[in-house]
């Protein structure tokens, strides 16, 4: 049965690394003792070493281990031999051209499709959808491929920011730039708001946490959905 929870952030405002999801992940990683940590999304001023460290303080918190993938020879096998597995945030570009360069896409939909446990935050969640096309991120590096891992069928607009009244930015909003993906793309995407988190089980798409999503169809006005609501049947 595939297992995920689709976060739109690591931290929220006030709290720590996790924090505001622990009490969640003790429950969604109580078979597992050791995760899996891809930390492929960070270009620069953080090695691998130090991001992994970093989540390894905060799974300890709920008593697991947690190791690196880059510590092992062989990615695949890596994600092929895990209790559970955990990408981070960082630069969504970066995070999908390592994982192509590493041969982990086949083993990510593999291993998350037959049951293994699944934690994505912020680019770690860009890449369960259809595609990438939706992050907010630069593109610093060109992956293979703007093809993702499709472990959900629409894309995810993680960190999602309504328009503030009255602010002077004269930039484009993310309603915007949603509305200019579906002048190219027809699948939906989801505006997941800080805080708020997708539980995918088996067939089943449940949006959580206190805060409502904005959903994005093709050829419709947007609209809100509240936290409980089930998402499955958006295709």
């Amino acid at each position: 049965m595939k297992q995920l929870l689709i976060a739109s952030t690591s931290t929220i405002h006030g709290s720590g690394y996790l924090e505001y999801l622990l009490d969640e992940l003790r429950v969604f990683f109580k078979d597992c003792q050791t995760i899996l940590f891809i930390p492929y999304a960070r270009p620069g001023g953080v090695t691998h070493d130090e991001y992994t460290q970093k989540a390894r303080e905060a799974f300890q918190k709920i008593n697991k281990s947690l190791v690196g993938i880059h510590e092992f020879e062989s990615a695949a096998s890596a994600i092929q031999q895990a209790d559970g597995i955990f990408t981070g945030g960082g630069n969504t570009f970066v995070l999908l051209a390592q994982l192509y360069k590493n041969n982990c896409i086949e083993a990510l939909q593999e291993a998350i499709n037959t049951g293994t446990p699944y934690l994505g935050t912020s680019a770690g969640s860009n890449i369960c959808g259809l595609t990438i096309n939706t992050t907010n991120d630069m593109p610093i590096v060109y992956p293979p491929s703007f093809r993702a891992l499709a472990l959900v069928p629409f894309n995810i607009n993680p960190h999602y920011l309504d328009p503030i009244p009255n602010n002077t930015h004269m930039g484009e909003t993310r309603e915007t730039r949603i509305k200019e993906f579906h002048a190219y793309n027809t699948f939906p995407v989801i505006g997941l708001r800080e805080g708020s988190w997708l539980e995918v089980k088996d067939k089943t798409i449940l949006l959580k946490g206190t805060l409502d999503a904005r959903i994005f169809e093709y050829n419709k006005e947007p609209y809100e959905v509240k936290s409980g609501t089930t998402l499955q049947h958006l295709n």
